[in-house]
Parts: structure tokens; sequence; C-alpha cells
């Protein structure tokens, strides 16, 4: 087996790092207490090619793989897991569905504007009464003449205020069950549709996180996305991919929160010594070393099945589960160790830690990723 990244992930993986200690760090705690948005990063990383990363070349992409793209959302949460969330989010459920499930004319017209940093890319599925139970959704479409009219409401939305488009599920028939959900692809600017950004969050609270509401919204019949009543499989299959997004981002998150308590511990020093003489200290950063490596070790291996076309959906959720976990207990100790200046925003572990809880709920919670291996192990 082969665990060496090759040249060009190499290449990236400088390349972001360097790019997030310059261009992310400095003011991502003033993001934070501000909840202002990065666009400014992400103009840069658009002009760098990197908003595209994994899409064809033909729609402005970089035609990179999986393992890339998880290294870039690992670097940028490692120092500001909004902005990682942000990119995440923009790749993985935004531009992914578009990938799998559009048509030629979609990609070119859909596709091209998130791969150019144009629009950022957003996916409406949770709602307020379908969360984990995404089958329970209530927003519904139907067909009048040549156009889908879509009514309903999604909330918890990534990256919505800045996107031109998202693509979201409906019911197109109720008589269906599941089956009869499908996706659109829907303008934000279309007559009816509503953007609402007003909630306040426990962390990441630099990323847009929103509620959408359509009222009467009118797309064109061509705008439905990959085949009717097969919306809930295309976004379980997208969110298959999005779970490796996630892992990586908590991987970062874990890795920056180490650092930090590291760098604390070999400078701190009590009863005439650093902390990290202490073996009581010695061991919490030993086990966060260990986990995190475990957590990229999974997260790279789902990547990778991806990659190379392989089932993928167990590695996936175990990758998610486990590197989101690790993420918490990470940034725990982390403040743990920090003491009562881990406590304090100046330290920047706080932020750590609060950004990494959204972690084990979003995508799929830590609880529905078990159903999740425990349906792939036959359970």
């Amino acid at each position: 087996m082969n665990f060496n990244l090759t040249k060009e992930q190499e290449m990236i993986r400088k390349f972001i790092r360097d790019f997030a200690d310059a261009e992310v760090a400095p003011k991502a705690d003033e993001r934070d207490r501000t909840g202002e948005f990065p666009k400014e990063i992400f103009l840069k990383l658009a002009d760098l090619g990197i908003m595209g990363l994994p899409f064809p070349e033909q729609y402005g992409g970089g035609e990179a793989d999986t393992i890339s793209f998880a290294i870039v959302v690992e670097e940028l949460s490692r120092v500001c897991a909004s902005t990682g969330i942000t990119y995440s989010a923009h790749i993985s459920l935004g531009g992914a569905p578009l990938h799998l499930f559009g048509t030629d004319e979609q990609k070119e017209k859909y596709l091209t504007p998130i791969c150019t940093g144009k629009s950022f890319g957003a996916f409406g599925l949770t709602e307020p009464n379908a969360g984990s139970d995404a089958g329970g959704t209530q927003t519904t479409a139907v067909l009048d003449g040549d156009e889908w009219v879509i009514n309903g409401s999604k909330c918890f939305i990534t990256n919505a205020s800045y996107a031109n488009h998202l693509a979201v599920t409906a019911v197109t028939d109720h008589s269906k069950g599941i089956n009869g959900i499908s996706a659109f692809i829907v303008p934000t600017n279309a007559p009816g549709f509503t953007v609402i950004s007003n909630y306040e969050k426990m962390g990441l609270n630099a990323s847009n996180t929103t509620e959408i509401i359509m009222e009467n919204v009118r797309v064109p019949k061509e705008n439905l996305l990959g085949t009717i009543g097969n919306g809930y499989k295309q976004f379980l299959e997208t969110l298959d991919g999005g779970r490796i997004g996630i892992g990586a981002m908590a991987v970062g998150i874990a890795q920056g929160a180490y650092e930090k308590a590291l760098q604390y511990a070999k400078e701190r020093k009590q009863f005439g010594k650093s902390l990290s003489n202490f073996q009581a200290i010695q061991f919490k950063l030993a086990d966060m070393a260990m986990n995190i490596e475990l957590a990229r070790n999974m997260v790279y291996k789902a990547a990778w099945l991806k990659d190379q076309g392989r089932a993928f959906k167990k590695e996936a959720a175990m990758a998610k589960l486990f590197a989101s976990e690790t993420c918490m207990r990470a940034c725990d100790q982390a403040v743990q160790i920090h003491g009562g200046y881990g406590y304090m925003k100046e330290y920047q572990v706080e932020r750590f830690f609060r950004d990494a809880k959204l972690l084990e709920i979003g995508e799929g919670t830590s609880e529905v990723q078990r159903m999740v291996i425990a349906k792939q192990i036959g359970c």
C-alpha cells in the first residue's frame, strides 16, 4: 500500500497551507466576532483556480481528485472552520449534484459559475420537519404546463445568500413516498424565492447559514435535476461525498486545536517546568496526535475509494463519524490543556471548540452515521 501523496497533492497541500496562514488565519477571530462572510478570501481562491478544484476543466474546474479536495478543506479548517465549511459545501453540496446528475446543458449553465467562483454552491435538503428524516420532505413541486411550481421551505442551508442557484428537493408524487421526491435547480432570484439569514449560532459564525422560503416559485421544466422521482436517492449519494468534506473539516479543526495546545504546553510553565514535561499533558497530546492521524487516514481512504469509482458509503460514514467525534474530543482537551486561558477568546481554542460541535450534527448526525454503517455491514 502506498500512503504517499502525489506530487500534485503535496503541491496543493503546501500551497493551501501557506495561503491559509497568510490570508485566512489573520482575521479569523474578527470574523467569528462580527459574522462577516469571508468573500474576499473566496475571490482570491477563485482567481487561483481552487473553487472548481475536482470538477472537469470544460466547466472551469481543475480536474483534481477527491483527496486534493479533502486536503484543501482540511487546511482551510485548520485556521478557520467557517472558511472550511463554506468551501466544503460549495464543492460537495453545491457543485457535486450538478456534476453527478446534470445534463451537459445544465452543467454548462449552472456548474461553470460555481467552478469559476461567480456563484457559491448551495444545496437545499433539510426542512423544519425533515432533518435526519430527509424522506419527510414537505416542499412540493407541481408541473404546470412547461414549468414546475415549487412551494415550501428549507432550513440550515449553507451559502444560499451568495448562490445564484441551488439544487432543492421537492415532492412530485405523494403516493410514492421517497420515490416521489425529485430534485430541481432553482435560481435564487426567481420571484417568490426568499433567503433569510438571521440565525444566531454557537459557532461557525462567519459562514452563511440561511432559511429558504419558496412561494409559487416557477422554474422551467428542464430544470429538473436527474430523473423524476430519484431526488431522494440522488441527494443521499451527494451526502456520501459531502461526508468526506465534513470529515476533512473535522481533521483540520482538530489539527489546529492540537497545534495550539502543543505550542501552549511547551511555553506555559507551572511548578517550575513546562506543561509538556508533565505526563498527564503528554498523554493528552499523544492521544490527540494519534486520533487525528487515524481520522485523516480514514478520510483519505474514503476519498481514494471515491476516486477509484468504488463503493465508499460505509467508509465515508465511518470517516465522518470518527473524525467529527475525534475533533470534538481534541478541542475539548485543547481547552483543558490551556486551563483558564482556554476559556478566553484570545487563545482561540474556544473558537475551535464551538465550531467543532456542528460536525457531529451536519450532513447526518452521529446517530445517523451509525445507522448507515449498521446497514452497510448487514444489520
